[in-house]
């Protein structure tokens, strides 16, 4: 049986919560969603980080990196994920059902 959303919701703390169609709930934090965004790019940029983590100590963050982040936007694409858009700008993750799924806490 492949799990699909019922209902989309963002709770007072800024968290989403999606109400799945076997009934539970899932929470997400954005910065958590974001830190695992799917698309090439971003996997690019955290192998690149996990190689150069014995390089340097600390990284400087953009201005939009600083600021509180929350979901902008989702999109449906299809019958089976979301497009997510950031209020650091950043679109370009389409996050399929499993694996929002996967990255929800009950």
């Amino acid at each position: 049986m492949t799990l699909y959303p019922t209902q989309l919701l963002r709770n007072d703390d800024g968290r989403l919560e999606i109400v799945w169609s076997n009934g539970q709930r899932r929470y997400y934090r954005p910065r958590q969603l974001r830190k695992n965004c799917p698309c090439a790019t971003c996997r690019e940029q955290r192998e690149a980080e996990e190689q150069d983590k014995m390089k340097s100590l600390l990284r400087v963050i953009s201005p939009e990196e600083a600021q509180p982040l929350t979901i902008a936007r989702m999109e449906p694409v299809g019958h089976y994920a979301y497009k997510i858009t950031f209020s650091d700008g950043h679109d370009t993750g389409i996050y399929t059902f499993d694996r929002l799924w996967e990255l929800g806490e009950p």
